[in-house]
């Protein structure tokens, strides 16, 4: 099977890296598509940056949807940016980071935490949250690092992420931690092990219930709300 995997912002080495995150993970015989719009926001830090990358996400998606075979689209963003509108556009399911991770940490324990990048994508993540049914589960902290930090080994950027988890840990008694930007999948498993309890990448995550949902055979429902776009002037 062939999954999309979308990074919409347009930093390519982001996507490289979060391609070779769902490469490590995809069964054999599921082949990997990583791509990104070729314009848009270089990193995507808040509200603003989520409108400007949504169009060029959605192009992306159509233009691979004309070719087929796609299993599944998995929307590497934790702010799961145009989630609703994708559904609507793609038949095969589409899966956002954020809802994949949140979900699969509330399956391995009790209360979670959330590490993110910047202080300005809380409010979203909140938001998410709660839409997710997670909201009385977990919390949504900052560890001060801009995404493209995250690219820099001299930034100290992935030193400030193991900060926040420790102190989750200990402030919030998280059981499980959520790594909140797709720009982090490449540390989950070192952070787990490191930190001795499970830290969840939304990449991966998504990648497995891709993975799942194309082998019960099931597909996006186009009864209500996802229904396919009503052809028009644009």
């Amino acid at each position: 099977m062939r999954i999309l995997v979308v990074n919409p912002n347009s930093t390519a080495s982001m996507t490289e890296r979060i391609g070779a995150a769902a490469r490590s993970v995809a069964a054999p015989g599921t082949e990997i598509l990583a791509t990104n719009p070729p314009t848009g926001p270089a990193s995507i830090e808040g509200y603003y940056d989520e409108a400007l990358a949504v169009p060029g996400m959605l192009a992306e998606i159509e233009r691979h949807q004309h070719g087929g075979g796609i299993a599944g689209t998995v929307i590497a963003c934790f702010d799961d940016v145009g989630l609703d509108a994708a559904r609507s556009l793609a038949d095969a399911p589409v899966i956002g980071i954020c809802e994949a991770a949140m979900q699969t940490a509330g399956m391995l324990g009790g209360r979670f935490s959330v590490v993110t990048t910047l202080a300005r994508s809380v409010p979203a993540l909140e938001r998410l949250a709660q839409r997710y049914g997670m909201a009385g589960r977990c919390t949504i902290r900052a560890a001060g690092v801009p995404v493209l930090a995250l690219e820099d080994p001299a930034s100290g950027a992935v030193e400030r992420v193991r900060a926040e988890i420790r102190r989750a840990m200990e402030q919030d008694g998280a059981e499980t931690i959520v790594l909140g930007c797709a720009g982090m999948a490449d540390l989950a498993r070192a952070l787990s092990d490191e930190m001795g309890l499970p830290v969840v990448d939304g990449v991966t995550a998504a990648v497995k219930l891709v993975e799942g949902l194309a082998a019960l055979g099931l597909r996006t429902s186009k009864a209500g709300g996802y229904a396919p776009p009503l052809p028009k002037a644009r």
